[in-house]
Order: structure tokens, then sequence, then C-alpha cells
């Protein structure tokens, strides 16, 4: 079930809400039980809200989640600075401040960019960066960005071809497309720059818009065509529009807006991609490959289209033919995703240009001739309230189910249920309903379905969302009304009544008793139709609902006593409960969209889908025209722009009502003063009214405040209190006496001797009470003791923290001020974060510091527990904490900025304690973030050496070497870094300890490792150069390598050095160069007498053949092996270097040919990105 509208407001608009438009999709249910209805203003009504904006046009407007604002454009010249001609480009602003109840926008400035010189003819809004795009009719385009209040260009772009016609950033803002109206699209990033370009010739786009995962493009023709793309700019398939099926002439898309699931989907598999045509035709798909597409006949001339913050409403903005008058209306549609219609809202002016939601989907702007209308939306959020419980559900992106969340208000305690394809909530008393989806895979009892297989699932929960009860029925469960016995379902056709019972009402025979309850009639189930059978006992042969009927039902209310059934033409049908028969029928002039009985059951309340209020006594006996007794009154009172009423429980004269963002009480139809609130009815009871700021609470909710809780006093009992404090108690008592009620006659007398105050006091603390005495403490009209007050927060939030209530402990905590008791709270509720803000908010050397420090210690939250420790001046604990911790950069650093120098004696000691235990890469790790590189190198290298040693994969080995090397770097700009230092002025003795800590003296060994950094990862490079050149089949280029591998002997074994050169010899013909070889190998004394004599029988076949001299001479033999003169070697092919200009490695330094580097984007010996 998608969610409705239960209200739309705007100035200058009449009540009428129109025809309602059918969607094609006949397979799809009508939820628009709780529709939207349209609604004026009272003051101002003949002004738009708002000023209008110089007298122009305004056909573009995006508002979402602007800070502060809404963009808007129009055409009319602004004068500019030296002279110029612009274009005058407006933010209207809200006003953030104001209390959520505050519908009405308090007043318009104009903030005026003055850059551009068209007019402004697109306008985009980037959430996710805050920024605002712009185009104006010469083909400009601004990206704005707001700083300190004032909007200033960031980018500036002009392609001066052609116009902009739309404009579009993907979900994550990181891509925004632009299309122009000769064909041509641009795909550019967030930073500016040019991603890719394409020119689509012949076509002459309009819209574009991205798919929510930004691997789709589609766009938008003049010519009615919608054509899809990839990301990168490759055409896909051409979207075969199913709207346009029989439709005739030319025809052009307006709209295109695909929901990117943000807040997530009303249903699994929702339809979110919207295309609309300017005859009307509009069609919702679940995708792009989408064939059974929702289809929509709007029946207006469109001019734009744009879904709510969360895929539920689409709003559908254009102008139709007025019934009965040749003039034409402007007209804003709302649909579900399904294509079930809404709400139709009219809207004064000449011409509509846009429609544009506000972030929240509370508020819509619609831009009409040289005006902004502001419309209010109220949701039909999925809620309810039972036995002081608010439940309500809300989407969430990460799951596919509803997350339905039971807020006890009085303990303030949530329990959060996850409920899959949720229809709607209902609840009564103690119990609430919840409707959903049958899953394919939910078991179901054998009884539960005889004849068909159950749809739906009616589950019956308390209020902390405990399944009691579940039933399955195959009936659309579109209206759901509730009693403390009886739960009823109806769908268009048919009503489903359910006796439900809970465990704690049943006795032992009752129990046993559970399988034959439906032969005792605690479900039945009757046609809407079907008057004959009604008397008689109901049954629950679902295919009855099966029938179809002319007149659907549109609402339905019960009481104890009787059922109210409202149909679409007017007709409402009343039964008797529980024994279920017809009693009477009544025909209005209208249609019912919500019924409301009182308390006896004697009235019955009517809100129609005009959003007028009205009202039928149902026991009133009056004689008609013909001389016949007529049961029913119609009353002579009337409201209208109302979206909610709720009677009292305990009083059938009593009801409260929402109209607009104003609260009514009524007594016998006489109303108090409004109260500003735009809260939704909780309860009324008590003379108190109970109301929920459900607006604000989904803003966030997962965390429910009880501040968005107002309760409300009526007139009477405000005026009794009054009375009792300022005239007597006598005329008090004759007031209530006129206007009876228990709760008056409980209202508090308040004596003037305060010390029996202050002994009930004392005697509830000696009892222990310390809700009481809180609750004793807050009243009156002197001033309560703050000690005292703070005892008793502290004692009360004792009181929940000994039974691990920590969330309620937390909250009497802050009010009592123990921070002691608090930073335990913080602690077992895993809020670090509270924790951490508590640790802030203490002055330096507060005792309190290191216990707080020690917790962030046991959760591992090193910088946090550091800053603890500091501002209690125990930096010894910190670097302590930074060595527990592994932090060793860090323990480095406090110690340098703490003149601590132990911290190299226990960095050492570390070091040796893993490396005794085989910890060697550990160690490594180790030395590197404490900045000791040259011995974090020495490892790396003892580690390279034993593996070469193991005669592990070339591969393997030359990595770590590669490792070991660039540890050597980060050694070399460590020294040239405390160089710079020094040079820069006189050192502290900080630094002075940590240079003796980091500049050791360097031994033999040290040097060697120092100034051959890359020597072993040269070996392996080289090595696998060469055996890659041999086995691709450049046999020269592997000889030519092989060669420089003689300078490699003491890393690679010379046994493998000279049989990979005598091989690549051998395969280049080169038997001088192959001779050389065999001949260094047969004077190895690591040979064996077998395998020097095996080396010397294949010299021997060679040679025998061949003779040993080289075909060609190479350009290498005339180079020495070794030493200062040789040449500089292409690490890409193995081929000296005698150029004068080449390619040199910023990390290690190795060069090679520039053709021979041009065809890699890293350094092939190290890695290093090639610049």
């Amino acid at each position: 079930m998608t969610q409705s509208l239960s209200g739309v407001d705007l100035r200058q608009v009449k009540g009428d809400t129109g025809v309602p438009a059918r969607a094609h999709d006949a397979t799809r249910r009508d939820p628009a039980r709780r529709l939207a209805e349209t609604r004026r203003s009272a003051p101002g009504l003949a002004e738009p809200l708002g000023q209008p904006i110089g007298g122009a046009k305004r056909p573009v407007s995006d508002w979402r989640r602007a800070p502060r604002g809404l963009g808007c454009r129009g055409d009319a010249a602004w004068p500019l600075r030296e002279g110029r001609q612009g274009q005058r480009f407006e933010i209207v602003k809200r006003f953030p401040s104001l209390p959520a109840a505050v519908c009405a926008v308090a007043a318009v400035n104009h903030v005026h960019l003055l850059e551009q010189e068209g007019a402004v003819q697109v306008v985009t809004w980037n959430e996710q960066y805050q920024k605002l795009t712009t185009s104006d009719q010469n083909g400009l385009i601004i990206v704005w960005m707001l700083y300190k209040g004032s909007w200033y260009e960031e980018m500036i772009n002009n392609r001066n071809k052609s116009v902009v016609r739309s404009m579009s950033w993907n979900a994550d803002g990181q891509k925004i497309c632009i299309v122009y109206e000769d064909g041509a699209v641009i795909v550019g990033s967030v930073d500016g720059n040019r991603i890719w370009g394409k020119e689509l010739k012949g076509l002459q786009l309009t819209q574009v818009a991205w798919s929510p995962d930004s691997k789709i493009l589609i766009f938008g023709m003049a010519n009615g065509e919608i054509h899809i793309y990839d990301s990168q700019g490759n055409f896909i398939v051409k979207l075969v529009l199913q709207c346009l099926a029989n439709v005739t002439g030319a025809v052009s898309i307006v709209g295109i807006h695909w929901y990117s699931g943000t807040e997530g989907y009303v249903e699994p598999d929702c339809p979110c991609l919207a295309i609309c045509l300017d005859n009307g035709r509009c069609q919702i798909m679940r995708h792009e490959h989408d064939e059974n597409a929702v289809l929509i006949d709007t029946g207006i001339n469109v001019v734009g289209i744009q879904w709510n913050h969360c895929g539920s409403v689409l709003a559908v903005a254009g102008s139709q033919v007025s019934a009965g008058q040749d003039k034409q209306i402007n007209v804003v549609q709302f649909y579900t995703p399904f294509g079930e219609h809404l709400r139709t809202l009219k809207v004064s002016g000449k011409q509509m240009y846009a429609v544009s939601w506000e972030g929240g989907g509370l508020r819509i702007a619609l831009a009409v001739d040289s005006f902004i209308y502001f419309a209010n939306i109220r949701p039909d959020y999925k809620w309810g309230y039972c036995s002081n419980t608010v439940v309500y559900a809300y989407t969430r992106p990460d799951r596919l189910e509803y997350c339905v969340v039971f807020w006890d208000t009085k303990n303030n305690e949530k329990y959060v249920k996850y409920v899959r394809s949720l229809i709607s909530i209902t609840t009564c008393g103690d119990f609430c309903i919840l409707a959903t989806k049958a899953d394919d895979s939910s078991p179901q009892d054998e009884n539960e379905m005889e004849s068909v297989v159950a749809m739906y699932v009616l589950v019956l929960c308390n209020s902390i969302g405990t399944p009691l009860d579940s039933k399955y029925i195959d009936i659309d469960p579109l209206f759901i009304t509730m009693t403390k016995t009886h739960v009823i379902v109806a769908s268009k056709e048919a009503f489903y009544i359910w006796q439900y019972r809970v465990a704690k009402k049943l006795t032992a025979m009752e129990i046993n008793q559970v399988a034959r309850t439906r032969k005792e009639g605690r479900e039945r189930i009757y046609h809407v139709d079907d008057e004959s059978s009604v008397a008689g006992d109901g049954t629950v042969d679902f295919s009855k609902a099966l029938s179809t009927t002319k007149d659907a039902i549109c609402c339905v209310t019960a009481s104890d006593k009787i059922l109210i059934v409202g149909r679409e033409s007017g007709k409402i049908q009343k039964y008797s409960l529980p024994n279920v028969s017809l009693l009477q029928k009544y025909l209005f002039n209208y249609r019912s969209y919500q019924l409301s009985l009182n308390c006896n059951s004697s009235r019955l309340a009517i809100i129609d889908i005009a959003g007028v209020l009205t009202f039928f006594d149902l026991e009133t006996r009056t004689v008609d025209s013909t001389g016949q007794q007529v049961v029913g009154e119609q009353l002579k009172f009337e409201r209208k722009d109302v979206w909610d009423m709720k009677w009292a429980n305990d009083n059938p004269d009593l009801f409260a009502m929402m109209e607009k963002t104003r609260m009514y009480v009524f007594r016998n139809l006489d109303p108090e003063e409004p109260i500003q609130t735009s809260g939704y009815i909780c309860n009324f009871e008590n003379l108190e009214i109970k109301s929920v700021l459900l607006d604000e609470i989904l803003k966030e909710p997962n965390q429910p405040n009880k501040d968005y809780i107002i309760n409300f006093e009526i007139r009477s009992l405000r005026d009794s209190r009054s009375l009792i404090e300022t005239v007597g108690i006598e005329d008090a008592c004759a007031f209530i006496e006129e206007n009876p009620h228990p709760r008056l006659w409980k209202t508090p007398y308040n004596p003037a001797d305060e010390k029996l105050k202050d002994l009930a006091i004392d005697l509830r603390i000696k009892l222990g009470d310390w809700f009481r005495v809180l609750q004793l403490l807050k009243t009156g009209s002197g001033d309560a003791d703050d000690a005292l007050l703070e005892q008793a927060y502290n004692a009360i939030g004792d009181y929940f923290a000994d039974r691990q209530k920590w969330m309620n402990a937390v909250q009497y905590y802050v009010q009592g001020r123990n921070q002691e008791r608090l930073a335990e709270c913080y602690y077992m509720l895993e809020d670090y974060e509270g924790l951490e803000k508590l640790a802030n908010a203490l002055p330096e050397n507060n005792k309190l510091l290191p216990e707080i420090a020690h917790m962030f210690v046991t959760v591992g939250m090193c910088e946090q527990a550091v800053a603890a420790f500091l501002k209690c001046n125990q930096a010894k604990s910190a670097v302590e904490t930074c060595i527990h911790l592994n932090q060793w950069n860090k323990a480095v650093e406090l110690a340098k900025n703490h003149n601590m120098k132990e911290i190299g004696s226990l960095l050492a000691k570390y070091a040796t304690h893993l490396l005794e235990k085989n910890k060697t890469l550990e160690a490594i790790e180790l030395y590197r973030k404490a900045h000791h590189f040259l011995d974090a190198a020495k490892l790396m290298f003892k580690i390279a050496e034993e593996e070469a040693k193991k005669r592990t994969k070339p591969l393997r080995v030359k990595k770590l070497y590669v490792l070991a090397a660039l540890l050597v770097e980060d050694y070399h700009e460590q020294i040239k870094n405390t160089q710079r230092a020094k040079l820069k002025g006189r050192r502290s003795e900080a630094t002075t300890a940590l240079a003796g800590l980091l500049e050791e003296d360097a031994s033999l060994s040290d040097n060697r490792i120092i100034d051959n950094a890359w020597r072993g990862a040269e070996a392996y490079h080289f090595f696998l150069l060469a055996q890659r050149q041999l086995y691709e089949g450049y046999v020269d280029a592997a000889m030519k390598t092989a060669l420089h591998l003689r300078d490699y002997e003491d890393i690679i074994p010379p046994v493998e050095i000279y049989s990979l050169l005598a091989l690549a010899a051998c395969a280049n013909r080169a038997f001088g160069t192959c001779s050389k070889a065999f001949i260094k190998l047969e004077s190895l004394d690591t040979l064996t007498s077998e395998q020097r004599q095996q080396y010397e029988d294949l010299a021997l076949e060679i040679f025998i053949k061949h003779s040993p001299k080289d075909g060609k001479k190479s350009d290498l033999d005339s180079l020495p092996e070794g030493g200062e003169g040789k040449l500089p070697t292409c690490v890409v092919t193995g081929r000296p270097i005698a150029d004068y200009q080449f390619w040199m490695c910023g990390v290690c330094k190795h060069c090679a040919h520039e053709q021979d580097i041009s065809n890699h984007n890293f350094c092939p010996l190290c890695h290093n990105p090639v610049g």
C-alpha cells in the first residue's frame, strides 16, 4: 500500500477536487481511502502565498533540499553593474527556525544571481554537494555555490552552439548530463571536468534522466521518442511507450523522473520511472525493460512531473478545460506509483509552468504566471496509537521491509519490527492490526484456506509489537476499522469480520476450542450488495468477494454496537454488531472518505473527498413530507478544509478536528478558540487531547523525542483550574456543575500552606518514592530547591540504572548533572559519541577524565583516550595507551611533544618480543609505524634473502626486495626532512630527543643497504624480464638482458644466471657468448661432478655442430660488467640507454627509453605510477 495524502492546502485554490482520472492498470487496488483534500487558506485569500517576482514568468523551479531556498527562473531583464542587462534569478528563502506547525511561508526574500545575461530556462539542484546549476536562453551554464549566506558562481561554461533543454545530476551527485536542443550530449563531473560528449544527429532532445545506479541515461525527444544509452554514451535500445497506444498526432516528452530510492521503496519492485507526454499520457515503469508498465491517462495538458522525496506520490502539473466552461484551468494531480489517483488540486492563474516538491515531501511549489504558490501536503502515514504507544512505519533504503516502530511514549522505550509488504496499521485500545501481503513461504493453517490461497495477512499485536494472533484472508484490505472485540476489513466489494480474542481472556476450555472458532461464527464475510443473506449466519467463503459491484465501498467505521459502510455513490449502510444485520440505508450527495462514530454510537462524523466535515444524527426520528417516520437527521453543521477528526472517548458531544494547520475543539457543535498545530490526533479523553508531530518524528524515525508528543487541555479544564487559583473554590464548583465532567471534580486545589507540601516531600523521600518527590517539586508556584531537584533526578536515574534501563537513566542523570553515572550509562549503552562529548565538556584535570580515558582504552578508541589523558595532564598514560593499542606513530609524536625519551627502549623491547615469536612482518609494521624505516628495511631484506634461498617464485622475491627498497626511500626522505628542520632554526630538546631515536650511526651493513637498496629488486626484475622475453620469442633481447645479470652473482645463484644466458645465447645463435657461459658454468665450485659432466656433454654436443663464434657483434660486448662507466639500463627492454633524453622514475630513479615507457602506466620495477 502506497502512502496517500490526507490534506493539501493552497492559497487561491478552490475546494473542488475535480474528477479523478483512472489508471489503465486495473489489476492494482485503490488505496486512496484517505485522499487529500484541497483547502483554501483563510487569511489573505485574494493574494497568492508569497510575492510576485519581477512580473516575469517562472517556467522552472527546483526545491528538493536546497539550503533555505527554492530556485526558480524567469525572463525579466534586471539592470546590472557597468550598464549590462542580465537575468534576474531568485532564491525564495525558507525559514527553518519556524516550528513545524507553521505551514505557510512567512516571507519571501530575493537573492539576485546577476551573471546570467539571458532568460534562465533550466534549473537543477545537486543535493549531495549542495550546488545549484542554471542555464539560460543563450546556452550559458553556471554552477552556483552558497558561501556565508550568499550565492557565488563556481563554474561557467558556454558551448555557443545551441540552447540547453535539460540537465540532470546522478544519484550520488558525481556526474551531470546536459542535453542540447541540437542533439549534443555532454556528461561532466562535479569538479567541472568533461567526461564524454556525443552528437545525436537528427534528434531534438528535450529531457534527460539518470537511472538510480547511474549506469543508464534516458533521453526524451521532442517527437515523443525515448532512447536509452549506457553511462558511456553507447546506444542500447529505443523504448516502446505503451501509453501511446491508439494515440494519433504529434506528441512531445515533457517529463522524465526516475526516483533514485534514497529513502527506500514503498513496496519491493515498486514502479519508480515516470515518463509523461504533453497530451496527458503517462507510464510508470519498474525498470527500463518493464513490459507491464502502469499506464495513466491524466486527461490534462501536462507541463511537468516530479516524485516526492520517498517515491510514494507523483505530482503531475498541467491544465485542462473546465467542465461546462470554455476556459483552461490549472491543475495538479497526485498519483501513487501504481497509478491510483489520490487528489486533483485546482490552481488559479493563467498558466502553470512547473512543479517541485520540498525535500521532506510536506509542501510543493507551483510556478504560475509570475507567482510561486506553496501547497501544504498532509501525508496519510501508516500509524496508530494504542495503550500510550505510537505505532508508525517508514521505509529504509537498505531494507525491503517496512520498519515498524512501537514507541512507548510513557517510558520513552521503542520496539522495532520489520514487516514485509505492509499495507496499513489500525489500532484500538491496547492492540493493533498490521495488514500485510502474504508471503509465498508463509505457513498457513489447513483450516485457514479452504478453497483459495490467501493473499493477505492480518496480524494482531500488543503495544510492544508481540504477535498475538493472525488470520489469512483473500480480500484486499483497502479499508480496516477495529473495535475492542472485532476487526472489520473491507475491499471494494465485500467486508470481512473477525471477532478476535487474546490469550489473557481465554479460559482453558476456550483454548481447546480454538480449532472450531470458524464454525462458531468468529469469522464472517459479506458482499456489500447481498442484503438478503446479511441477517443470516455469515460464512468465510471468500469467493463472495470476487463478485464485482457497481457501487464500491470507499470507507468503513464501527463501534461496539454498529458498523457503518460508505459507498462511492454517497450511500451509507448501517449494520448491527455483533450479529450482523442491515438496519438502515442513507443516501448523501457526496462521496465519503472518512467516517467516525462517537462513543455512544449516536452521531456519525463524515469527511467527504472535498474535505468538508458534516454530522449525521443516527437516533433522531423525524417525519418526512409523506408523513412517514424517518430515522436519522443531517445536522446543520459544515466545516471545510478538514483532514482529520477525533471523538472524545468519554463524552458523545466532544470532538476535535484538524483544519489546515489549526486544531478546533467542539462541544455540542460550538467551537473553542483554535490551537496552531500540525499534529495528528492520537487520543481525546479526560478533557485532554494527545497529539503527535509525525512530520517531525519521521525526519529521524530512529530517535523519537517526547517533545513531539503534545497534550492540549480543552477550555473547560483550563477555566476550572483558573477559577480555583484566582476566584475561589465556590465559584469553581458552580462552573463545574454547569459543565459536568468527572475530570473537572479532580482538578487539584493548591492550599496556601506550603508546609503541607514540604511535609509530603519529606514523607516521599523517606519512602523512597522519588517519582512523586519530583512531581511535587515541579508543582506549585514557588521555585523548587535546585539541590533537591538534582537529588531527585539522580535517584530516579539510579532506579533505572539498577534495572539496566540505561537510556532512561541517561535522561535523568543529565538533568541531575551526575557526570560519573552519566559516563557509566554511556559506556553501557555503547554510546561512545556521547561519552566523547561528556569528556570534552569536562574541565581540565577533572577526576572523571582518567576513568573515561580507560573506558575508551577498553574498546580500542585510541584517539579519544589520548585526548582524555592529555586533558588531565597524564601524558605518560597517553603514551602507554598508544603502545597498548599498537599506535606507535602516535606514541612517538607524543613522546616528542612531551620530552619523553623512554619511547625508544619500549619500541626496541616490543620489536624484540615480536621477533622472538617469529612475527617478523608484525615487527616490520611496528618499525614502519614508528618511522624506524631503516630497521624495517633490514628485516624486509632478511625476509627477501631467506625466500630467495628457499627458491621461492622469483616474482614474490622481487616484490619483497621492492618493499625493502621503498622502506629505504622512506628513510632517505625522513633524513631530508630532519635536515630541513635543522636549517630552519634551533632544535628544541624534544626534537633532539627524537633525532637520537631516528638518526643512529650507520654500520657497514647499513651503508650497503642504503647505497644499494634497489640492487636486489634489479636482479630479479631483469631475471624475470629475460625469461619473459625468451618465452615470447624475443631471443636477442633476452640474451642482452641476461648479460646484465652477470653483475648480480651475489644475489642470484651463478648457475641460474649462466644457464639462462647460455640458453638465450644458443637460441639467438650467438654461440660465442654461449661458449663463454658454458665455460663459466663448468668452472663453478658449487656444482657436483655429475652436474659438471652434464654441462660438458651438452657443450660438446652443441659446439660439434656450431662454431663458438657470435653471428653478429653485440652492443654489450664492449661494456664492462660493472663500474662507473656503465650506461644506465632500460627497465622496460633491458637495453642500455645511450640517448641524452630518457625517462626516469621519481621513486626508484631507474631509467627507460621514452618510446618504451609510453606504453606503460606504472614503472616496471617499483610499480609507481608513470607521471
